[in-house]
């Protein structure tokens, strides 16, 4: 069984100040320890799980060379393999091979809501709202999607419980969620300590591979729509003449293609 584990910082348990997914505080430094240990732990329950083989892609961008590069290599299951990529969305090898289920850790709910710790979508200064034919996602949307693309279901999510709520919307209540935190605002939780955090996402992990075939591929539609909505008209110019884009007004624009994907790859990386 192949295993792709992707992961983010902003969902990890004692994660909550957003100094601790910027590369280079101080606060960055305890939080990578606590992302690569949350990581193992469901490495760890992937392998007891039935996994053969197990792919970490970090889609943590802290910056300052730190940029999807966050984990603490030394530190992680050697078990595994791991990913450093230079775009997000831009690894897609493991999945063209064949992978037989995803595994989301340390995720955050998109952008607005109000009790999801640290939420944004990609990035908090350039978008404000993304939505796939009409459905409004946030970054577990799109790494399903992403997913789904090449016919892997997403099995796991763990993270605060508004991410967790937010996947089991998108992906149906048949998914695994695991919640290590309850946020009480942006950059405030109740927490559940590190140890026991660990426990729970090896255990969810576990179980979750116990049916390959709980959750569907997630696939927005065909033809697909994304429709985005950015923080400010500088950052829509750039897209006046780009294939497959319109620029609806000052902040918004959509990509229209026939599957999800190709719609994706035109709307993304931003320029």
């Amino acid at each position: 069984m192949r295993v792709h584990v992707i992961s983010d910082i902003e969902g990890v348990a004692g994660v909550v100040k957003s100094e601790q997914g910027d590369g280079g505080e101080s606060l960055f430094e305890e939080a990578r320890r606590l992302y690569t240990e949350e990581i193992n732990a469901s490495v760890r329950g992937a392998f007891k799980g039935g996994a053969t083989e197990v792919v970490v892609m970090d889609c943590h961008g802290a910056g300052k060379g730190w940029t999807f590069n966050s984990l603490l290599p030394e530190a992680l299951d050697p078990r595994c393999e791991w990913v450093v990529q230079n775009e997000w969305t831009e690894y897609t090898g493991f999945l063209e091979e064949g992978c037989d289920a995803a595994l989301f850790v340390g995720m955050h709910a998109r952008a607005g809501v109000a009790d999801g710790v640290l939420n944004h979508t990609i990035s908090g200064s350039d978008i404000y709202e993304l939505r796939f034919n009409g459905t409004s996602v946030g970054e577990t949307g799109i790494n399903a999607a992403l997913c789904g693309n090449f016919g892997c279901p997403v099995l796991l999510v763990t993270g605060d419980d508004a991410v967790c709520r937010e996947a089991k919307e998108l992906l149906g209540n048949s998914l695994t969620a695991v919640a290590v935190k309850l946020g009480l605002g942006r950059e405030s939780a109740r927490t559940v300590a590190p140890q026991r955090a660990r426990e729970l996402i090896e255990d969810g992990a576990k179980r979750a591979l116990a049916d390959l075939k709980a959750v569907s591929p997630y696939d927005p539609g065909r033809p697909c729509e994304i429709d985005v909505l950015l923080m400010g008209s500088h950052l829509v110019e750039p897209y006046r003449h780009r294939h497959g884009i319109e620029v609806v007004d000052g902040r918004r624009l959509v990509s229209r293609a026939e599957d999800w994907f190709t719609a994706w790859r035109q709307f993304w990386p931003m320029p």
